[in-house]
């Protein structure tokens, strides 16, 4: 009986999904009380969520992306954000000064070398106003990047995100994961993080895992929530 309750919510979420998703997706935070800093914040709809890991679903957004390659991820971070940060400030070729939106996404790869550097991808969420024609970058170093509409495992954390807390979080996500036998995306995983180097306290970051194929079945997301 709860199986059922369960699959006929997450049907009921995936429905309301698809409608919302035909709108923007890039806006005013309405479902996330952490995007305090940004004016526009990548929006989403709440699948359920445990003590350990919220599913959410995201619709199809346009980003500006780079990538940076270093032995470490703070490092190869701050380079790649210089760029898109100089993107939104003016270089591009309309000269068009664009709001600093959230969350700030680097893409990491699972599999990494100590004595070799790795590539991380950063990502800005372009703002609702130039999701459908965003001004051409004027360095090559830049691109536009598609998302799909997807579902994600999230874990949230406070704090600093640095190599190790988010390599942390992403195995104590993955473990938790593992448990309950979900299916995921085990060759990258997203560090996620939405506020300014100069907020000192109440930090929020997060790891996201994204989920691999359909709406993954009802004991593998959070059926402990429908438990009879």
């Amino acid at each position: 009986m709860c199986v059922l309750i369960f699959r006929a919510f997450v049907s009921v979420i995936a429905v309301l999904a698809l409608l919302v998703s035909a709108e923007g997706s890039v806006g005013p935070s309405t479902n996330a009380s952490f995007c305090t800093e940004s004016k526009e914040c990548l929006e989403y709809q709440l699948v359920c969520k445990t003590d350990e890991y919220e599913v959410r679903h995201y619709s199809p957004t346009r980003w500006v992306s780079t990538d940076a390659e270093a032995y470490f991820m703070g490092v190869g971070a701050a380079m790649a954000f210089r760029r898109l940060f100089q993107y939104i400030t003016g270089a591009n070729n309309a000269g068009v000064h664009m709001e600093m939106t959230a969350p700030v996404l680097v893409k990491i790869p699972e599999e990494t070398q100590m004595w070799e550097p790795t590539i991380y991808t950063l990502s800005f969420p372009l703002s609702a106003a130039y999701q459908d024609q965003p001004p051409e970058p004027t360095n090559d170093k830049l691109y536009f990047t598609e998302m799909p509409e997807m579902d994600v495992y999230v874990r949230s954390y406070g704090g600093w995100m640095l190599s190790v807390t988010s390599r942390l979080h992403a195995h104590l996500l993955t473990k938790e994961l593992e448990r309950v036998k979900a299916p995921y995306n085990s060759t990258f995983h997203y560090g996620v993080g939405y506020d300014s180097p100069l907020k000192l306290l109440n930090r929020h970051n997060e790891v996201w895992y994204v989920a691999e194929g359909e709406p993954p079945p009802a004991s593998n997301m959070c059926f402990h929530l429908f438990r009879c």
